[in-house]
This record gives C-alpha cells, structure tokens and sequence, in this order.
C-alpha cells in the first residue's frame, strides 16, 4: 500500500487513495495505539464516533488482532435529543451495533438521548468521564468543520463542561439527511447532547477519520485555515497526539503537498 504523508502544525496526516486504504491506514494505528496503552496501563477508555464515515475504520479495526478489548471501555461523543438507544438514528445504537457488539468491550457507556432530565444526563455522563478520562478518541468532521456536534455556532475551545446539550446549526442538520439517517430535514433534531472540545481534546491519542469528497472542504479548513471556531476541527492542530486520515476525496487539497 502508498502511503503518503504530511504533518501541519502537531497534525499528522495520512491519506490512502481509496476509502478502504484509510480505513485499514487508521484501524492499523488505532490497534497499534490500544495495545501499546494496553501493556501500560490496566484498562483503557476509548471514545467512538458514530457515523457513516467510520464504517471503513470500524471494518478493519475488527479485523486487528491481539487486542484485549476485555480492558477496554467504550463510550461515543454525541446524540439527539429525544432519541433512545432502541430507534434507528440513535448514536449509541450505532456504536452498540459496529462497537459494542462486535468487539465486546469490558463497559460501554452510552448517552442516554431520551433522558427525562438533560442537565442529570449532562452531569451523568461527566462524571462517568471522570471516573473514566478518555486515552484515546477517534473521531470524524462535519461538513461544516465540527467535532462531535461542537458546530461553528457553538464551539467553545474553552469550554469549562465536558457535556453540555447544543443546538444543531443548519448545515449539520441537512449532513444528517445526507448522510441517510434521516428522510428530511424537518425529521432531524435541532438540539443534541455532545462532548465538548475540551473532553474531546484531553484524549492522549486523538484519531480523525475523514473520506468522501463532501467533506474535502472541511478538510481544508481544518488544515489551512485559522484555528478558530468557525472551524472547529481546526483545534486538532494543537493537539501533541493527533492523527488525520483521508481518502483522495476528502485530501483532495493535499495532494501535491504529500511526500511518499
């Protein structure tokens, strides 16, 4: 396999010239990432996002060998609002589906999007990150540059909570209707529950999964463009640990940039 890479600011970059190359390129280091933590430490807690754009990684990372996932401990960074783990859009009901039931961690914490209460839910999961502070986070990008749903419009790199409920700005709604999960826009919840971009960033490891060309824009803003909320993956060019993964698609911008 041709692997190019690049480094932006502490960004790593991989691209592979096909979906399934990244897929593979990712799931190979995230592997590699799990058991070297793994001889170090106890168990670990890892962070999934939940999404069409990870099924290629999800696909290869079951394949990866010699992983204990008895120590590991799963949880998932975002869900709507009035969603249950039993419906078909639910973000934990994906991570149980491509996570949970193939792998089988030894815990899986799971936001509960029907919860009666958002603020105990929000102070719920919290404390269950600060019990269980994330190792590694892997994760993708918005079309419209966030990080789980840390939109533009309510990204803060500062953020004194680890979960709060957001509103969903336009462009993230409509990604979710492009994306299947929903039939229209009007069906997709306009609030959310996610991690912010501090919990997101105080991973040791963070990795970025991103293929398809709807999402090359964003890509190019993550990486050329200001750190700043307008963008907010943006911030992952700060982190000390961090790893981009594309396709040809989504890396469109990069490459001419890359050394074989």
């Amino acid at each position: 396999m041709e692997i190019k890479t690049l480094v932006i600011d502490n960004l790593q970059i991989k691209i592979g010239n096909t979906v399934d190359e990244m897929g593979l390129l990712s799931a190979t280091d995230v592997a590699n990432c799990i058991r070297r933590f793994l001889e170090k430490q106890d168990e670990i807690n890892v962070v999934f996002a939940a999404a069409p754009s990870q099924l290629s990684f999800l696909y290869h990372l079951e394949k990866q060998e010699n992983i204990d996932w008895s120590r590991v401990n799963v949880f998932h960074m975002d869900e709507y609002i009035g969603v249950g783990i039993e419906q078909t859009q639910s973000f934990a009901k994906f991570v149980k589906e491509y996570v949970v039931d193939k792998f089988n961690p030894k815990q899986y914490f799971y936001i509960k999007g029907d919860a009666l209460d958002t603020d105990e839910e929000c102070f719920r999961y919290s404390s269950l990150l600060a019990v269980y502070p994330p190792d590694i986070v892997c994760c993708g990008i918005g079309e419209n540059g966030h990080i789980a749903f840390n939109d533009p419009c309510e990204a803060d790199f500062n953020d004194k909570k680890m979960v709060r409920v957001v509103n969903l700005d336009g462009l993230c709604r409509k990604q979710q209707v492009n994306d299947k999960c929903f039939e229209k826009i009007e069906d997709v919840p306009k609030q959310a529950y996610t991690l912010t971009i501090p919990a997101l960033m105080q991973a040791k490891e963070i990795f970025c999964i991103v293929p398809g060309k709807q999402k090359a824009n964003a890509v190019e803003r993550t990486l050329f463009g200001e750190i700043s909320h307008s963008c907010p993956a943006s911030i992952l060019r700060r982190h000390n640990k961090s790893w981009l993964y594309c396709d040809v698609n989504s890396g469109a911008s990069l490459i001419n940039n890359f050394n074989k």
